[in-house]
């Protein structure tokens, strides 16, 4: 009984790790600038009132990266990482052309 309780406490204590590693890599993950080629090619802004609307017209008020599927963050998170980016850190309160709606 105590063996399987340390190799409980064991492996729990190193899934812990894993994921305080994880998240810390995530938070270090370098910004998505509105220059990278990416960020040029899905219309990425750092704020999502400044989409150029005739451009992007796909685009509606309401819609940032905080609230799209894509978004690997809380909804608070002032950043967190995008697949569309590479994993690259994008702006809660950004928007791109990729945006889909969070259920």
């Amino acid at each position: 009984m105590k063996s399987s309780r340390r190799s409980f406490l064991i492996t729990s204590i190193g899934v812990a790790s894993t994921l305080a590693l994880s998240r810390q890599a995530f938070a270090d993950a370098p910004k998505a600038a509105e220059s990278d080629p990416t960020s040029q090619a899905l219309g990425y802004k750092l704020d999502a009132t400044k989409v150029d609307k005739a451009k992007f017209a796909k685009y509606a008020a309401g819609q940032d990266c905080s609230n799209c599927t894509f978004y690997q963050g809380k909804a608070t998170d002032a950043f967190a990482p995008c697949p569309m980016f590479g994993g690259k850190q994008v702006a809660g309160k950004g928007w791109c052309s990729a945006y889909n709606k969070k259920a």
